[in-house]
Order: C-alpha cells, then sequence, then structure tokens
C-alpha cells in the first residue's frame, strides 16, 4: 500500500503527525535504552491481524490488530470483530479495551463497564464481579502520584499524539525501580521477543515531591495515570461532586457597535451563498431581537456532554448489534422484511461506516437526558462548524471558544478515511436548507481530496442501457452522499411491494426514483442502510432495554405504561423528522401540545418527559455532533414552542470557563 493511500485510509492530518511520532519515537527508544517492539522501527512484517504476538502473566494472550491484513473469510462481517468469553463481551478485536476487560476477566474475575474512549477509564469508580454482579472499588492515581503503579493495575493514557481521538489503555505486569512493563494491543504488531511476558518498558522515576512518574516513550503522548481495584483511596484522585449549575445554559450580549447592520458572510463562497438566500440576509437567528445573543455552557457540562456524546454512539451501535440479531425486535422498526438481507449486509460489512450524527439532549441541572439520535440525514453542520464562528469573529464576541470550531476538519479526516475511490455524488432535494447543507459537505469532501458532484433533485437522472444508474454526464452513480432521508426511498419500496402483493406488476419508472439509486446493491451510501436502525424511535425501547436507569437516557415503551402516564411521555412516530407528529403528554393524560405532519399514520413510542429548559421565554437544545463516532462539535436551537422543528432558531453558542459563566 502507497504511504499516501494510507494516509487516506486514517486522515490526512492524523496520518501525517503519526509518521511524525513515529520517527521521534525510534530515537528516543535508542536514547533511553528501552526495548521497542513496533513493526514500524524494524524491518520486520507485521503480524497478522489476530496472531498471539504473546502471552502476559497468567497466559493471557495480546493479539495483533493489523487490521489491513485480516482474514475476510475468518472474518467476514462487524460481528465477527466482538470478542466474547463465556458469553462475556469483551470488546472489538483486538483493541486496547479488549485486552483489558479479558485480562481483568481471566485474571481476576471482574470487568470494567462499556466506555467509549480508552481514557474514560480514569474516570470510572468500580468494577463488576462477573459471578455474582458485586461491585469492588475502583481508584485513579494520577501520574505523579504518592502511591506507584503495581502489577495488575491498568495504565492510562489520555487523548492526543499517537493515541489522538480514544486515549489508550495497558496492563502495567512487573514495577522495576526505574521502569515498569506492560501489555497491550492495537499499538504495534510485531510478536513479542522470546522469552518476554511483556510489550513494553516504560521509564519510571520519583519526583522531588516524592511521587511516581511513568513517561511515555512515543512523543505528543500523555500517561493520565494508574487505576488499581483497592479499597485504600489514600493519594488518589478525589471524587469531587460538581455543582448542577453549571449544567444550566446561561444567556449573554454582545455591545452593541452597529455590526448587525454589516455583512460577514462571504457571498463568493457557495455554501454561504446560499445560506445567506435561504436566511435573507446576513444573520443566525431569524428573530431580529437575537442579533446580539448568544448562549454559554460551562466547560465543565461541555466535557459532560463530549462524554455523553462518545458513549451514546457506542451504546446504539451495540443496540443496533442487538436488533439485527433478534427478528422479534427488527420487526417493530416498521421495515419492510424484504429489505432485511440488504439491512444485515449493510450492517456486516465493517467498512461500511456511517459519518455523522447529531443527538439532541436536553441540559440543565436536572441531568443530560438524550431525546433521539439523526443518525440519518442530520442538519444544522454549516450552521454549528462554520455560520456561530463566523458570528462570532464579526460580532467580537471573545468569550470563551466556538464548539464548532474543530468540525469541518472533523468532516475532511472522516472522508478521507472513508474509502471512497471514485466520483461521490451528493443528492439533495431541491430545497434552499438541503443547498447550504450539501455544499458544505462538498467543501469538506474535496478538502479530503475526493471528487464530487451535486444533484438537486432526481430529474437529471437516466438509466444507462445496462441497468445502471447515471447522472446527467453518463456517470455512473456508485458512490453517495444524501441529504434525502432512508424513509423516503422506503415509501417507494413500499409501494412497489404492496402493487406486488396485489397481483400488479410492477414496471420500472421510465425515470428513476430515489430506491432506484440507493437500494442498488453496487451503490455505497452514506449514511449506510443499516442507519435506519438507531435513526428509527424504536431504538429507543432497545436502548432502555438494554441499559435501565444510565444517567443518559430517558424510559421509553412500545405502549403508554403506568409509570410513563404517571409522570408524562412524549409520543414519536418511529420515522419522523423536524418535530412532526409529536404530542407532549402531561401527567393524568393532559394533552400539552401536539404538532402535525406527514407521519400520522406511523406506528409510536412513548418517550418519558423530560421537557426542555426555557431560557429568555424559549426552549432550548443542545446537539451535539458525532463525527466518524467520535464528539466533534455542538450547537443551541431554541424555540418558544416546547417542541423543537425544522423552522426553530439557532443561537450562537460559547463555551466557556466555569468561572467566566455569566450569572443568572
Amino acid at each position: 500500500m502507497s504511504v499516501i493511500k494510507a494516509l487516506r485510509l486514517i486522515g490526512l492530518r492524523r496520518g501525517l503527525r503519526i509518521l511524525v511520532q513515529i520517527a521521534r519515537a525510534s530515537v528516543r527508544y535508542v536514547a533511553l535504552g528501552l526495548r521497542p517492539n513496533m513493526d514500524t522501527e524494524t524491518n520486520n512484517q507485521p503480524a497478522r491481524f489476530g496472531d498471539v504476538l504473546g502471552h502476559g502473566p497468567g497466559g493471557v494472550p495480546a493479539y495483533s490488530s493489523h487490521y489491513p491484513s485480516a482474514d475476510k473469510q475468518e472474518f467476514p462481517d462487524r460481528n465477527s470483530y466482538r470478542s466474547y468469553v463465556d458469553g462475556v463481551f469483551m470488546g472489538y478485536k483486538w483493541q486496547c479495551v479488549e485486552l483489558a476487560r479479558r485480562w481483568l476477566y481471566q485474571t481476576r474475575g471482574y470487568i470494567f463497564d462499556d466506555i467509549a474512549m480508552a481514557y474514560d477509564i480514569f474516570q470510572l469508580r468500580a468494577v463488576r464481579v462477573v459471578r455474582d454482579n458485586k461491585l469492588l472499588p475502583l481508584r485513579s492515581f494520577r501520574n505523579g502520584a504518592l502511591r506507584p503503579p503495581e502489577p495488575g493495575c491498568l495504565l492510562i493514557w489520555n487523548e492526543g499524539g499517537t493515541f489522538e481521538i480514544t486515549g489508550h489503555v495497558a496492563i502495567v505486569t512487573e514495577v522495576l525501580e526505574d521502569r515498569i512493563r506492560i501489555i497491550e494491543q492495537n499499538v504495534e504488531h510485531e510478536v513479542w521477543e522470546e522469552g518476554c511476558d511483556f510489550a513494553r518498558e516504560l521509564p519510571l522515576r520519583r519526583t522531588e515531591a516524592g511521587g511516581y512518574r511513568v513517561e511515555c516513550t512515543l512523543d505528543e503522548t500523555e500517561i493520565l495515570g494508574w487505576v488499581i481495584q483497592t479499597d485504600d483511596d489514600t493519594h488518589a484522585e478525589p471524587i469531587i461532586e460538581v455543582d448542577r449549575r453549571l449544567f444550566n445554559l446561561r444567556t449573554a450580549f454582545v455591545a452593541e457597535r452597529g455590526c448587525a447592520q454589516q455583512p460577514w458572510l462571504d457571498p463568493r463562497q457557495p455554501d454561504e451563498a446560499a445560506y445567506l438566500a435561504m436566511m435573507g440576509g446576513h444573520r443566525l437567528a431569524r428573530d431580529p431581537r437575537d442579533q446580539h445573543r448568544f448562549l454559554c455552557l460551562a466547560e465543565t457540562a461541555a466535557r459532560e456532554l463530549k462524554r455523553a456524546t462518545n458513549e451514546l454512539h457506542a451504546m446504539f451501535l451495540h443496540a443496533t448489534n442487538t436488533v439485527l440479531q433478534d427478528d422479534g425486535l427488527l420487526r417493530r422498526f416498521g421495515i419492510p422484511e424484504e429489505l432485511w438481507p440488504r439491512l444485515h449486509r449493510s450492517w456486516d460489512n465493517r467498512r461500511n461506516q456511517m459519518i455523522t450524527g447529531r443527538f439532541d439532549f436536553s441540559v440543565s441541572e436536572r441531568g443530560i437526558k438524550l431525546y433521539e439520535y439523526n443518525a440519518d440525514s442530520a442538519s444544522c453542520y454549516m450552521e454549528c462548524g462554520k455560520v456561530q464562528g463566523r458570528w462570532a469573529e464579526h460580532f467580537g464576541c471573545d468569550l470563551g471558544r466556538d464548539p464548532g470550531e474543530d468540525l469541518h476538519e472533523w468532516l475532511v479526516d472522516a472522508w478521507g478515511a472513508s474509502g471512497v475511490d471514485g466520483i461521490l455524488h451528493i443528492m439533495q432535494d431541491d430545497d434552499p436548507e438541503e443547498t447550504y447543507h450539501a455544499l458544505y459537505m462538498k467543501s469538506a469532501i474535496e478538502a479530503a481530496g475526493l471528487r464530487c458532484k451535486i444533484i438537486r433533485g432526481l430529474a437529471d437522472l437516466r438509466w444507462h442501457a445496462d441497468g445502471h444508474v447515471v447522472d446527467a454526464e453518463g456517470i455512473e452513480i456508485l458512490w453517495v452522499w444524501k441529504t434525502w432521508a432512508w424513509e423516503t426511498a422506503l415509501q417507494q419500496l413500499r409501494a412497489e411491494l404492496d402493487l406486488a402483493r396485489r397481483g400488479r406488476t410492477v414496471v420500472r419508472a421510465a425515470s428513476p426514483r430515489l430506491a432506484d439509486v440507493l437500494l442498488r446493491p453496487e451503490v455505497m451510501v452514506f449514511e449506510p442502510l443499516w442507519t435506519l436502525i438507531p435513526s428509527n424511535k424504536a431504538i429507543l425501547p432497545v436502548l432502555s432495554m438494554m441499559y435501565p436507569n444510565h444517567p443518559y437516557l430517558l424510559e421509553a415503551q412500545h405502549e403508554v405504561t403506568d409509570s410513563l402516564r404517571a409522570n408524562g411521555y412524549v409520543a414519536k412516530p418511529l420515522a419522523g423528522r423536524s418535530g412532526s407528529n409529536i404530542r407532549i403528554v402531561a401527567p393524568g393524560e393532559n394533552v400539552v401540545t401536539a404538532t402535525g405532519g406527514r407521519f400520522e399514520h406511523q406506528d409510536l413510542i412513548y418517550q418519558e418527559l423530560f421537557p426542555l429548559p426555557r431560557l429568555d421565554g424559549r426552549s432550548a437544545q443542545v446537539c451535539t455532533f458525532s463525527v466518524n463516532g467520535h464528539y466533534a462539535g455542538a450547537c443551541v436551537r431554541v424555540d418558544d414552542s416546547s417542541i423543537i422543528s425544522a423552522q426553530s432558531d439557532l443561537l450562537p453558542l460559547r463555551i466557556v470557563a466555569d468561572a467566566d459563566l455569566p450569572r443568572v
């Protein structure tokens, strides 16, 4: 594989950074006199995916995670990458968290809960004994703490450098006077030296204060510390109760300097020109009263939102897998059974990853609660990733930081790793909002080095003589990113199936329909077909079943239960969008508000009532964006109503230090 192709697969920005780190790490290992095992520093070929690299104390094997060499016959689908021992889920083969959980289970009999990122382990406070579900305390010790690491503890890295985004975890197997030995996965892919029961050695030194500090031998990485299962909390990180008031959004204003009458978007940029045309001017919020208003969220709340986004994305994937293993659950989603085989193939294709989605939250001192995951054709990317930042620059708002400042770069990285190797067609409806949305995404796609074309509407699509669908220039459509909802294609499929059931001959349409493009086997669609599952509201009762009493989740059921009736609930159509056909019911079955729309004939789910916080007389909903499964930005939508819809305004959001949060 060429270097350039490899960089595209892992993301240009991250790939270049890793190459620099590898070069630096080679020099540093020699200087420290430590034993390197990184295949990048030798002439050896990396061990094949799944090969045993070595065995740590207790005989627990560590495996190569060299994904490019994975045998497609041995690992044919996504499910084959899930690791189980005695029916207990350990993680994904062969990542660092999987080894940590498996080693603890096989040597100690306990595991820690599922986490989204390896660095989240540092925040855990208990492990669970699998035999009897008993909880045992975990203590975290900051790197440099007075209590040293010990054999069997978990060594935790923060995100950054080689461990960008996820962080890293290893198991300490031996502590010597000047170094420690660790076992790990997903760092190197070389078989350990003969006779070694460890992967790497890391320097250990004493600080002037008498503490213990472990040095990482890779540049730009940070070891947070170590986690020990112990009752003794001496020298451990204190458990600090967060002031819940920090989760309340606050209103602030920029000074009136005549800026509202001046242009601040660039009509020479296609996406900004389209945005200006749709909004009718240079503004983020339509309400004239809001031209100088912005909202603030404390850093503490922002960190928790990032954690919630990452954790919930992983939970939705677990729930999707559960649904696709159970026809009874899948039937509740209202997806035609004729499409189920395609749905399974989409999920089983390990590379068939979604690019991005949007979570909708209620955020206040009452907690962070999820309403739903818009995993298919979400909106507001440009407002989050560009417009609110431009607003802050123009109006001189320098309080805190823009939570969408990195979203575009995240999208560029995601497209660089997407595997697209032809022309990507962006398919959108002929709608002003979808136009600037499509153009904003086009800028990220092209920045990743990919070729793309926008198709507005379906009128320019043609059937090729060989049966394929082509665009107006005769180019076959093989790669698609869309603003259309999958549900639109499903409606066309349902109509076709209904004709077939009634014995009517189904004739191919003279011009290709949306379903004729998106459901063709040779077409790769972003977001993929399997996102029908996490986007469908029927996933919410599944999550309630799998994660009862989870702090981020609201109870959701397919029927109105006594508890929902007593506490109030929200009725939602399974595949509804944009706040349509929502009914809010207060305790005692009193309907508070309801919206109309085109989803009135769909089945409903019933979600626990948890009203949005009211700010300045309006409901405020925080939206976060997940790109490649990781938090990438946030924005806020507001409405006079209790329900956020496509017509709801956006206000600029700023993340500020806790101490700088405006007072009420």
